[in-house]
Order: structure tokens, then C-alpha cells, then sequence
């Protein structure tokens, strides 16, 4: 089965941790024992990831250092969080392959993501990223850098910036290729650098944040891959999360899907654009998606964990 990997971002770095190298690196390796185990059963993988801890790390790097450096925009942040993470995954992958006897190479493809210039997202920035400011901060840097800044809790304030609907992934060719040859391929990091296209088909970077796991529906569609398989932090998705009510999801037809994201059952900032590249994923062709754990990804791949949807 030729598959996409969607990995979280708790798979690299967890909530109160400092974000060092060693610490992602002891996640990285977990996860890739756990990619070990797919590939070992017989199955072609992509992968894709998030980055957005390591962005923000990046972004809290220009702050405290935008005295003496000039700030990056965020499709250069991007493109270092996926260099950086590119590395580890894929160091960590390619030993834990060759202690399984496993002869497969791995490869980190720096990519880029077309986004529509006329995307809604643009007028209307909603995404939280980087630090937070004091109202005096926010207002100098509202009008010197031109960011969006909006109130959070506590009388702070942070920058919010768009997320435009991911279109194209620009290398999918070169991925496909690659794929087809025997590779492993780690794309797309981060839902991929956000790029905007002239007339000309010249590329431009812009001053957005793309969700990873719509990027990576795009993905699966691109290297024609079979099932999309999206890890996060819980085994099932349920209907009524945190609700005495709650039901967990073992199946579903993407109608139902749809259905369930009108409703407003799934977050936007948490499982509903999950839910929507799944729903998308097979409404374009796909097999099946699984949403699961990390812990519980072959154990989906095998039909005994996750919540699946089907055309």
C-alpha cells in the first residue's frame, strides 16, 4: 500500500518542554520506530509533519535578536523548520531502518505550497503565531511591520497571520518520481513554504501559515498514494469531544463527515481540518483515511484501531 504520513506536532515536541535538540530528537526517534514498524509491513510512505513549535521558536529567535539581525518573514522560517526537522526525521529514520535489516533510502525535499494571492484568508488573518506583546509593543510593530496584532487573554497581545487553502505542492512531480524509485520522502513540512504564482508561473513567498493536513491531502493526491493516515494525540476521533455524550468514531462515509464539520462537531483549530483532508482525501479518489495515534498507527493500517473514512 503506498501511503502519506501525516505526523503532529506532539510527535516531535510536547507542551512545556524547552524545545531543545535533544529533547525532539527523543521524539523523533520514537516516531521513527513507529514508521519502521509500516514500512516493515510492506507499505510505501511518505511523510509530511508540523512545525508549529519550532516556528515559534524561530519567530522568539528574531525577536530577541531583532536588534542585532533583521527578522525573517514566515516562508523563510518555514523553509528552516523544514531543513531542520527534514534532518532529524530523517537521520532518526534511516538508522532505525538499517537496526531493522531494512534496505531503504530517506530524502527531505524542501517544498513549496501554492496558495491562492485572492484566498479569503488573506483579508482575514486568524492564525496565532510567535510571542506575545504588551499593548505598546503591539501597536510599534502594527505600524512599523504592518502585522495583524489582536487581544489575547491577559491584556497581551500576538500576531495573527493567514491560512490560505493549500492548492498545489510545487515538487509534487520530483516527490512522485522519488516515490516510485524506492524512496522514503519527507514533504511538505509544516503544510510547505506558502507561495503565490504570477502570470509567468514565477514564484513569490508570502506572509502566511498553511495547515499541514490539508497540505497533505494534496500530497496523497499528488504520489497517487492509496490511504492518508493523519497522527495526533488521541486512538479515535469522537462525535461531542469532552462532553459526557462523547461517541467514539470507528468508520465514516465522507458524507457523514460533512455533515458532522456543518454542525460544527469538530474545531477548527483542532480536529476539523483533519477531518476535512480525510473527507477530501477519498471524495478525490483516495481509499481511505485514518485519523489514530502515533501508537496505534499500524494497528489502523490493519483495520483493529483509528477512525476511518471511506468515499
Amino acid at each position: 500500500m503506498r501511503l502519506v504520513v501525516a505526523l503532529g506536532g506532539n510527535a516531535i515536541l510536547r507542551r512545556g518542554e524547552k524545545g531543545t535538540a535533544e529533547e525532539q530528537f527523543v521524539h523523533v526517534h520514537y516516531a521513527a520506530a513507529n514508521l519502521t514498524a509500516i514500512v516493515k509491513g510492506g507499505h510505501r510512505i511518505a511523510i509530511t509533519h508540523g512545525n508549529g513549535p519550532q516556528v515559534g521558536d524561530i519567530l522568539l529567535a528574531n525577536e530577541c535578536a531583532k536588534d542585532t539581525l533583521p527578522r525573517m518573514p514566515l516562508d523563510v522560517c518555514g523553509a528552516e523548520s523544514q531543513g531542520m526537522l527534514g534532518y532529524m526525521i530523517q537521520q532518526s529514520l534511516e538508522n532505525a531502518l538499517r537496526t531493522a535489516g531494512i534496505d531503504r533510502r530517506v530524502i527531505t525535499v524542501v517544498t513549496q505550497t501554492v496558495v491562492d494571492r485572492a484566498d479569503p484568508a488573506f483579508s482575514h488573518p486568524a492564525k496565532p503565531i510567535g510571542p506575545f506583546y504588551g499593548e505598546i509593543e503591539a501597536r510599534q510593530l502594527r505600524e512599523k511591520e504592518g502585522w495583524t496584532i489582536l487581544p489575547v487573554e491577559g491584556g497581551l497581545y500576538r500576531r495573527v497571520a493567514p491560512s490560505p487553502k493549500p492548492l498545489k505542492v510545487v515538487e509534487e512531480s520530483s516527490i512522485r518520481t522519488l516515490v516510485e524509485e524506492g524512496f522514503i520522502v519527507i514533504a511538505a513540512g509544516g503544510g510547505g513554504i506558502p507561495v503565490v504564482q504570477d502570470g509567468s508561473g514565477n514564484l513569490s513567498g508570502v506572509e502566511a501559515v498553511i495547515d499541514k493536513d490539508l497540505t497533505a491531502e494534496r500530497l496523497a493526491r499528488a504520489i497517487r498514494a492509496d490511504t492518508l493516515l493523519i497522527l495526533t494525540d488521541v486512538e479515535q476521533v469522537s462525535l461531542g469531544f469532552g462532553t459526557p455524550d462523547s461517541q467514539p468514531i470507528r468508520s465514516a462515509r465522507a458524507s457523514e463527515v460533512r455533515a458532522w464539520l456543518r454542525e460544527g462537531q469538530f474545531p477548527e483549530g483542532s480536529m476539523g481540518p483533519k477531518m476535512e483532508a480525510c473527507a477530501k482525501f477519498v471524495e478525490d479518489g483516495g481509499r481511505c483515511a485514518i485519523v489514530t495515534s502515533l501508537e496505534k498507527a499500524l494497528d489502523s493500517l490493519e483495520g483493529r484501531a483509528g477512525t476511518r473514512i471511506l468515499p
